[in-house]
């Protein structure tokens, strides 16, 4: 018996989201999510990866304590490296393809394509009833975002976006001490990044080159209009600065950088977005941005530090709240990237920071309460510093002794290796154990994350004010604005 799926409130439902997809990906069938091959916890799983040539070959290496069944790549030759380290692996050039002869074999799926493929790619794994992690930031438009997390959901499907801070202590225990009110209500965050790292705010160059062989360059472009190859132009890599395949400087860190901020404060739906930029061009995001995204009052529910038998829910409401986000800089040759990277917070709010480190590192992430500031210096919120009022200088929340006082109430990811590796050996160890919840940016986290990033390219490229009603996914101001929140895509890519 198939699940029942629910008309959605967005002009389509998502039944017909799922044929559409289902199109997209051949001949697919409805499907319950997978089954563990003997519902055994020490089995090992068949896993197949699509993009396996880029990050997709080190999400492979993050998964081998599994079976790796099968490898997909548009490019056959970014695949080669990854078939000889896997040899029982099948090779396929075409993820239809693969889906179709293999996916009765395989119980889950891998995504590192680019960023305009992920959802279509994870839609079509999850119609099968295949449990999915996919790369940040998880898809293209809002509402691809919206539709996988309904998906997920709906199945039961166990699914993590890789954005891989999530599964550190120190993240976890940021979100806990925000959560806690060490800093008090937060009003402000700010939010920079040295990307972008790849050319952006150029023209499209003329003319084209021979596609090199190995390459099927149709079906790289997949949904996204036809336009002639040019070697060194878009792949590999310098996609994530096109609008028709990538989501810019913010679309590629936000999902890193932002995490913190958005877990810790429970960021939902923000009200309203406005961007600044130095220009965005016909088909690239610009050389740097700033974006302002509005948060209105919200009320959140978490485990209760001292549970007992009547009381094992917090509840905490949050002040509304600005976010600001910084990329990019002035222009400037022979650098990566082209910019300065001198897009960041105003001098007055980040004096302390510079006099703390030294200078003001090129990301991070600054936090500012009515009863101290929270700093993170890296791209992942891995690490952080509380300077509450009245203290002198920053702590190291180690060391801090109102940090330490703080209860924890998140399960810590105890699983060995880096950060890549232990994310997504929680993405397993929740498919064997059947509880998708296990997962810290399953789909339902992680694609709320992204739908609120994803607000921020469509405020650059409409160039004004949007104001947002989350819940019917529509912008009440800027009709223009539709086109950016869902995506036409090319004939046989729906």
């Amino acid at each position: 018996m198939k699940p029942t799926i629910k008309p959605a409130r967005t002009g389509q439902s998502r039944r017909q989201f799922l044929q559409t997809t289902a199109l997209a990906a051949g001949a697919v069938t409805l499907g319950f999510p997978a089954l563990v091959r003997g519902q055994n916890l020490n089995s090992k799983l068949n896993i197949a990866v699509i993009g396996a040539g880029g990050k997709g070959a080190s999400d492979t290496d993050c998964c081998n304590t599994e079976t790796i069944f099968a490898l997909c790549d548009v490019n056959r030759n970014n695949c080669a490296g990854q078939l000889e380290k896997y040899p029982e692996a099948k090779y396929y050039q075409n993820f239809r393809h693969m889906l179709d002869e293999v996916g009765k074999s395989i119980d889950a799926v891998d995504v590192a394509t680019p960023d305009h493929f992920h959802a279509i790619a994870a839609a079509a794994a999850m119609d099968m009833g295949k449990h999915v992690y996919c790369q940040k930031p998880l898809c293209q438009t809002v509402w691809e975002a919206r539709q996988l997390r309904t998906m997920a959901v709906e199945r039961g499907l166990v699914t993590q976006m890789g954005n891989q801070g999530s599964s550190q202590d120190g993240l976890r225990r940021g979100v806990e001490a925000i959560q806690a009110g060490i800093i008090g209500q937060v009003k402000e965050a700010h939010i920079w990044t040295n990307r972008p790292i790849w050319p952006q705010g150029i023209d499209r160059p003329e003319g084209e080159d021979p596609i090199p062989e190995g390459l099927d360059w149709n079906l790289w472009l997949g949904p996204a209009p036809v336009r002639p190859y040019k070697r060194d132009v878009y792949d590999p890599f310098k996609w994530r600065g096109w609008l028709d395949f990538g989501t810019g400087a913010l679309g590629d860190m936000a999902c890193h950088t932002v995490n913190l901020t958005f877990r810790g404060l429970h960021l939902g739906y923000p009200s309203e977005i406005e961007a600044t930029c130095s220009g965005v061009k016909a088909e690239t995001y610009p050389l740097s941005s700033k974006i302002r995204f509005e948060f209105p009052k919200r009320k959140f529910s978490q485990a209760a530090a001292h549970p007992s038998w009547f009381h094992r829910h917090d509840t905490r409401t949050f002040d509304a709240c600005t976010l600001w986000w910084y990329d990019g800089g002035q222009p400037k040759e022979g650098t990566r990237g082209g910019h300065d990277g001198s897009n960041k917070p105003p001098v007055a709010l980040t004096a302390d920071l510079a006099a703390f480190r030294g200078e003001v590192p090129g990301s991070g992430c600054l936090l500012i309460g009515d009863g101290g500031t929270l700093f993170s210096p890296d791209d992942y919120g891995t690490e952080f510093y509380v300077k509450l009022n009245g203290d002198s200088k920053f702590s190291h929340y180690k060391k801090h002794p109102a940090v330490q006082a703080i209860a924890q109430t998140i399960p810590r990811n105890l699983h060995k290796g880096d950060a890549d590796r232990m994310h997504h050996q929680e993405w397993i160890a929740a498919i064997k154990a059947g509880k998708p919840e296990d997962c810290y940016s399953r789909f339902d986290i992680g694609g709320r994350l992204a739908e609120i990033m994803l607000l921020g390219c469509v405020a650059l490229r409409t160039g004004k004010t949007l104001e947002w009603d989350g819940p019917n996914m529509k912008v009440t101001n800027v009709p223009e604005a539709a086109q950016y929140i869902r995506r036409t895509n090319r004939t046989g890519w729906i």
